[in-house]
C-alpha cells in the first residue's frame, strides 16, 4: 500500500538530466507533486540518495527560458526515477509553477523526447 505525503498530478513533461553540471539523459515527467516527481528515463548511472538537476521549459509559454531544479533520487525502476525536493535548495515559485503547467495541460509534450523508445515487436 502506498503512503503518500502529498498529492500527484499526472502529466507530461519532456526535460533534460544533469549530473555535475553536464547533461547526461533525457527524460519526462510523468507525475508530481510538491516533494518531488516521477521521471520516465532510461537513465541507470546513478545512485539512490545522489543529486541531479533538471531542466525543462514550458513550451507554451511566450518566453523561451529554460527553468532548473535540483532533486535527490530517492527510487530507481526499469521505467525511470523517483526524486525529490526535500532539502534541495529550489525556487519554491519555479515547483508552483510546474505543477501549477502540469495541471492543466495534461498531454504528451516530446520537446525532449526519451532516448529509448519502446516498441512492440
Amino acid at each position: 500500500m502506498e503512503h503518500r505525503l502529498s498529492k500527484r498530478i499526472l502529466g507530461k513533461l519532456g526535460l533534460l538530466v544533469y549530473r555535475r553540471g553536464m547533461p547526461v539523459a533525457t527524460g519526462q515527467i510523468r507525475d508530481a507533486s510538491i516533494r518531488g516527481l516521477f521521471i520516465a528515463t532510461d537513465y541507470t548511472d546513478v545512485q539512490v540518495n545522489q543529486t541531479l538537476e533538471l531542466e525543462f521549459r514550458f513550451p507554451d509559454k511566450k518566453e523561451n527560458a529554460f527553468r532548473r531544479i535540483k532533486a535527490q533520487v530517492v527510487r530507481k525502476s526499469d521505467d525511470g526515477l523517483g526524486v525529490d525536493f526535500e532539502g534541495m535548495d529550489n525556487d519554491g515559485f519555479t515547483i508552483s509553477a510546474l505543477l501549477s503547467w502540469l495541471q492543466k495541460n495534461n498531454y504528451i509534450v516530446t520537446y525532449f523526447p526519451p532516448i529509448r523508445q519502446n516498441y512492440p515487436y
